[in-house]
């Protein structure tokens, strides 16, 4: 609310945020930067009062912050599990910081779950649920639309800096981590699947889903 002329004032709702999820390689930022571009085409269309914050690459900068590799996953499971957990922490803050207002993210929280799942155990990826940036987080993604990229598609490039599956088995036991978790916190979801391989048509299945979740909440 906002006190004007002595008046209390309720502030417009903010559309639902829109979370990109999956695993690496999935096209997730690509689709983030299109789905800016759409609001931005589209916003009396949508009936936006503002646009959308783009919140990209939490995970890249935390790696380079912290002088983490890629390979750090990999080969060393201590630094593996202390990597997702500053990235559970570095997204929550990053969050928290667009209080006020909407945002499409190219990852979550549960992100860096599934990774340590995948690469370190299933009982410290638990632990990683019950701190406080966690359960921050994991609200905010039950309150949005959260759709989980399938891997597959022609998206998987080396760019040096992100983790590389070994081959695609590795990459879609990491995505059956992704839908395991979001099953067991209860996080309605909707799966793109690799076979939309158009971007325009993958931007359409988000809009569908944050249209229905907008209007769920009004």
């Amino acid at each position: 609310m906002a006190a004007t002329g002595g008046q209390i004032q309720e502030l417009p709702r903010l559309p639902p945020n829109i979370y990109i999820i999956g695993a690496q390689s999935t096209g997730k930022t690509t689709l983030v930067t299109a789905l800016g571009k759409y609001f931005a085409q589209n916003q009396d269309t949508e009936t936006l009062t503002s646009q959308p914050h783009q919140l990209k690459e939490v995970a890249r900068g935390v790696l380079q912050k912290h002088n983490f590799t890629a390979n750090d996953i990999t080969n060393s499971k201590s630094r593996a599990l202390k990597l997702q957990q500053l990235i559970i922490e570095a997204q929550a803050s990053a969050e928290s910081a667009l209080r006020n207002v909407w945002y499409i993210a190219d990852r979550s929280a549960l992100d860096a779950v599934a990774y340590a799942r995948q690469y370190v155990g299933t009982a410290e990826a638990h632990n990683l649920r019950t701190g406080a940036a966690w359960q921050e987080v994991e609200d905010k993604m039950r309150a949005g639309v959260v759709i989980l990229c399938e891997p597959g598609g022609e998206w998987l490039i080396d760019d040096g800096v992100r983790l590389m599956p070994q081959n695609s088995g590795e990459w879609f036991e990491l995505h059956a981590h992704f839908m395991a978790l979001l099953a067991e916190c209860g996080i309605e979801h909707v799966v793109l699947p690799c076979s939309v391989p158009r971007l325009d048509e993958r931007v359409k299945v988000v809009i569908a889903a944050w249209r229905q979740k907008r209007s769920d909440a009004e």
